[in-house]
């Protein structure tokens, strides 16, 4: 498996506060980034928002603005698909990348994020995907797994993909071992069937908002 990691991004420096506001409508003029990371002294401030900084006087810095920059990243420890989350929340096409002491490694670019979501075995390999519910004071990721590898299943991937206060909702794809006898168990153990496609309809959905949010971003 791929360490997303590895698409860490350092070909284009960081704006710094001290840069011009020319400097970055010149680099938005080149680059089709939303957004860019601006550094203060290696730390950290935000991103400066391409349409934001075409309404900034340019003689002015970009620390004179620093009151306009959103400040969205993701540590390097962040999983996949919080990443693509990230991006989707504050609709980027590039997003920070921080150490869990705030260093400044990088920055992803959405397109590199969907190209690795499109290659992971949960959206590749042959399955059938499998929604359920239960309350959240009971969930344990460990015994949903349990259960479809206890009647011979393979599980390809499993996310939360729904949550409040009372319920948790986890999508699963599984592949090898008995469908019905799978949801059979989960029933057994007080888990509500939300979806129970045995063909790829809901994992084409998946797609579908992965293209969307693709389309969406310009990319």
């Amino acid at each position: 498996m791929i360490d997303i990691t590895e698409f860490i991004n350092n070909d284009i420096k960081p704006l710094r506060t001290t840069d011009s506001v020319a400097t970055a409508q010149d680099l938005f003029a080149e680059y089709p980034f939303s957004h860019f990371p601006v550094l203060e002294e290696g730390v950290y401030m935000g991103c400066a928002g391409s349409e934001d900084t075409e309404l900034m006087e340019i003689q002015k810095s970009l620390g004179e603005n620093r009151f306009s920059f959103e400040r969205f990243f993701v540590r390097e420890n962040t999983i996949w698909l919080d990443v693509l989350g990230v991006f989707a929340k504050n609709h980027t096409n590039i997003l920070p990348v921080l150490t869990d002491d705030n260093k400044y490694l990088g920055y992803y670019e959405i397109n590199d994020i969907i190209n690795f979501f499109h290659e992971t075995p949960f959206m590749k390999e042959e399955g059938g995907i499998l929604v359920v519910e239960k309350n959240l004071v009971d969930y344990s990721m460990s015994e949903a797994a349990q259960i479809v590898e206890s009647n011979n299943g393979r599980l390809l991937g499993l996310f939360v993909s729904e949550t409040n206060t009372e319920k948790i909702q986890i999508t699963m794809k599984i592949s090898l071992g008995g469908l019905s006898e799978i949801i059979q168990t989960f029933r057994r153990y007080n888990y509500e069937i939300i979806s129970e496609h045995q063909e790829d309809t809901y994992l084409n959905t998946l797609k579908d908002r992965s293209d969307y949010l693709d389309k969406y971003l310009n990319i």
